[in-house]
């Protein structure tokens, strides 16, 4: 309605209208409507059906004495018809002199269906609910340009459906895990995201500070360490779905803020978490209602059970080297991890901590065989500090990670529960902190350690990455498409010249 105006001038015309509204005695901003209907349901009413709805306009056709409007709430958009003679000729000009798309109004009338077979509302009555002072993406065409539309989520909602599809289905799909974990008797609970110590991860905390304690506290980079303490408690079953935190890199898979779900099970293994998993899936694939996703260009068949493949023997074959080669009991074998790289061309230098080589190793030779989901299990002691070691074994441990699209899902271990190896564990990693400057070795968290001297049944632990599972089942490669405000990097685009915002008026 406005097509040659620029950003500035049509926000200084729409804050121009707002006055002129008021002055006229007009709200533009009412607290409240009494909607009978959705729009859904509106549009799905029989003809002659009394309705009121709600909603944004994003559609206006002005034909003199009458128009036509779409308006759209969260169940759908719905046409209304408006016409001079049944609205009344001073609200018919109110309408057309002061509704714009973007606009929210409310409408009241009958349902009745046009001549092209389409339920529409003519409109009786029309309420403004809220003036919209800036322009919507334009036409209604959709918002294209990502950084915008990640900056900007309320316009890529507005503009895109497909949006709101992905996020509607991730509630659905979070609904899905919590009623799968409920339904095996866990019970979900909420543990700290301040702590004085950032353990359970190999991750950078982001490091706080509280004024009246004196005292550094961090972020939670893991849940896992306080869940355990519910386990040794005697809440057998327990998970929790939250956000962590870890002070690293952003790509299309990290985001410095993200949400995890961790649970434990006392009595069970590393085996039980695998199967849990496989349940969570599938009723995950039972919400979006297919059982196949495409994924970076690959079908994707998420129906279980699924494969087991386990590390010793992929690593050989891809390798050509024994695992055992480059590992020393519960340490690596740092010379031959080096030797190995060297081999592989696999980038390596004396500065890079052992834990990072092995994952380029992982990454360059195995990762791309995991586009088919698949447990890959047993890794080695080095790498997993709180996993049991497998019976007879001590370089390897009872883990998997689950694997689909050629990414890491879900991380699972038969937990280790023996105080005075999980000590000599967690001081290991401190020597690679030191020793290779590894800065996201584990830490020791004493409490936790203490906690363990009081018993700690044999437990299974798995941790699910929510933003990862939900990428895979909407076949979006990026994070930021699943994560509503996504961590970016501050804009350094000009802004446009806007006007200053209006004085608001003195009370009388």
């Amino acid at each position: 309605m406005e097509p040659h105006s620029t950003l500035s001038e049509i926000i200084a015309n729409r804050y121009g209208e707002l006055r002129a509204i008021r002055s006229a005695g007009t709200d533009p901003y009412p607290p409240r409507f009494a909607a009978t209907h959705t729009v859904s349901e509106a549009r799905s009413s029989a003809a002659g059906s009394r309705i009121l709805c709600a909603g944004r306009v994003v559609q206006l056709r002005l034909m003199g004495k009458a128009a036509f409007a779409h308006i759209q709430d969260m169940t759908g958009k719905t046409q209304v018809y408006v016409k001079k003679d049944a609205l009344g000729e001073a609200p018919y000009e109110f309408f057309k002199k002061h509704i714009h798309v973007g606009d929210f109004v409310g409408v009241e009338g009958s349902l009745f269906v046009t001549h092209t077979g389409e339920n529409t509302v003519a409109v009786e009555k029309l309420t403004l609910l809220s003036k919209a002072i800036r322009p919507m993406p334009e036409k209604w065409h959709g918002l294209q340009d990502t950084e915008i539309r990640f900056r900007a989520r309320h316009l890529d909602l507005l503009a895109n459906e497909e949006v709101r599809r992905i996020f509607t289905t991730r509630s659905k799909i979070v609904r899905a895990i919590r009623n799968t974990l409920d339904n095996e008797g866990f019970l979900e609970v909420e543990t700290p995201t301040l702590t004085p110590s950032a353990g359970g991860a190999a991750a950078t905390p982001f490091t706080s500070y509280h004024n009246a304690l004196k005292m550094p506290l961090y972020l939670r980079i893991a849940l896992e360490l306080y869940l355990k303490r519910l386990v040794i408690g005697g809440l057998e079953r327990v998970y929790e779905i939250g956000k962590v935190f870890r002070n690293e890199g952003i790509d299309t898979r990290h985001n410095p803020e993200f949400t995890m779900l961790e649970a434990y099970q006392a009595y069970a293994d590393y085996d039980d978490m695998a199967r849990l998993l496989e349940s969570m899936v599938e009723a995950c694939t039972e919400t979006i209602g297919a059982c196949e996703v495409e994924y970076n260009n690959h079908k994707v068949s998420l129906k279980a059970p699924f494969n087991r493949l386990y590390l010793p023997e992929i690593w050989k074959d891809k390798t050509g080297a024994d695992i055992h080669e480059v590992l020393e009991g519960k340490s690596f074998h740092r010379p031959k991890l080096l030797e190995l790289c060297k081999r592989l061309h696999v980038e390596h230098d004396e500065n890079t901590p052992s834990a990072k080589l092995f994952d380029r190793v992982f990454d360059a030779k195995l990762l791309p065989m995991l586009i088919q989901p698949a447990f890959v299990l047993d890794y080695p002691t080095a790498v997993t500090p709180l996993a049991k070691c497998k019976p007879g074994d001590e370089s390897l441990v009872e883990r998997f990670e689950f694997f689909a699209g050629g990414g890491e899902i879900a991380n699972a271990y038969t937990e280790l529960n023996d105080p005075e190896d999980q000590l000599g564990r967690l001081s290991e990693q401190m020597r690679q902190q030191s020793a290779e400057n590894n800065e996201e070795a584990d830490i020791i968290d004493r409490d936790f350690i203490e906690a363990m001297e009081s018993g700690m049944p044999p437990t299974g632990g798995i941790g699910v990455g929510i933003d990862r599972i939900v990428m895979l089942l909407s076949g979006k490669p990026s994070i930021r498409e699943v994560v509503l405000f996504p961590t970016l990097k501050p804009d350094a685009a000009p802004k446009p010249e806007e006007p200053s915002l209006p004085e608001t008026p003195k009370a009388a």
